[in-house]
């Protein structure tokens, strides 16, 4: 079984269930990561690890600036994978 892409791995080999919508809420928007980054006066690279799930923590400050330049709520930036249950996954064959 592959790893989920959604769920990345933290340094410690275990695994977080936060997802970042980051690149659905761009998309929506036809606004590119630079444009983000200008306007939330976030840097591109940092905007670039939240975006591909590869980061570990992010700081009120920074979810603040993010969700005023996209006009969106925390909810809509992130969201918690639920857990899947051996029988639920499967019954789904």
């Amino acid at each position: 079984m592959s790893p989920r892409r959604d769920v990345p791995a933290s340094d410690e080999g275990s695994t977080h269930r936060v997802a970042c919508h980051l690149d659905r809420l761009l998309a929506e928007r036809r606004m590119t990561l630079v444009e983000l980054s200008e306007q939330a006066g976030v840097s591109v690279v940092n905007l670039s690890v939240l975006k591909n799930g590869r980061a570990r923590a992010v700081r009120f400050s920074t979810l603040t600036a993010v969700c005023d330049a996209l006009g969106c709520q925390p909810g809509d930036l992130l969201s918690v994978v639920p857990v899947r249950s051996p029988e639920r996954a499967d019954s789904g064959r």
